[in-house]
């Protein structure tokens, strides 16, 4: 997983409220398990539309989508974070999210920033014409025109984003420790690992 901290650029201004993952990502993209080439589903209802955010020239690629209330609501599938990745997006910005959305993003990468409504309202305004920064490190999002908005993370999920630590990079990452007490059980309890043995 990729490291996250500053994210700058052009964002979606979607805005749309109860987007469920079913209009993120539709059921019949389930059926792969690779991670690449969700971004061409990605949406796919809604670029029916030529004059779709997503396919626009002004908007296409954009590392920040900003959504409406509830995003990532319905089905628990994790295609849809793969698929916001393969589009490009390293961040959402709502008023909230889905639980197991968010969970489901983190774990891949993308970071959800959960925002006041006015606020979101004020970076749909901008994002029409100009670019928005995210800095994770200071818990900010800033505009060209002196905007300044904080935001609250939990602890854990900020230190894994920023170092780039899924669930087997943090394993890795105590290997140390884990090598330590395997050996310590080991030599203290020599009866499980025969027992093991036995049991084989």
């Amino acid at each position: 997983m990729e490291p996250v901290n500053h994210i700058e650029g052009r964002a979606i201004p979607f805005g749309r409220k109860n987007i469920d993952t079913d209009v993120i990502i539709p059921a019949k993209w389930l059926k792969t398990i690779s991670r690449e080439g969700l971004g061409r589903g990605a949406f796919e209802s809604l670029r029916t539309d030529p004059d779709n955010l997503f396919d626009s020239e002004t908007f296409k690629g954009s590392p920040i989508l900003i959504a409406g209330d509830n995003f990532g609501c319905g089905s628990s599938r994790e295609h849809a974070a793969w698929a916001l990745l393969d589009l490009g997006i390293k961040a959402v910005i709502a008023p909230s999210f889905s639980d197991i959305f968010s969970g489901n993003a983190f774990k891949n990468g993308i970071l959800t920033v959960v925002m006041p409504q006015e606020q979101v309202d004020r970076l749909l305004e901008v994002a029409q014409t100009d670019p928005i920064a995210i800095d994770l490190d200071a818990q900010t999002v800033t505009t060209p025109f002196q905007d300044r908005f904080t935001f609250e993370i939990d602890p854990f999920r900020k230190h894994c984003l920023l170092n780039g630590l899924d669930e087997v990079g943090l394993t890795l990452a105590r290997g140390d420790a884990i090598g330590a007490f395997e050996a310590t059980v080991a030599d203290e309890r020599p009866f499980l690992a025969q027992g093991t043995g036995a049991a084989a």
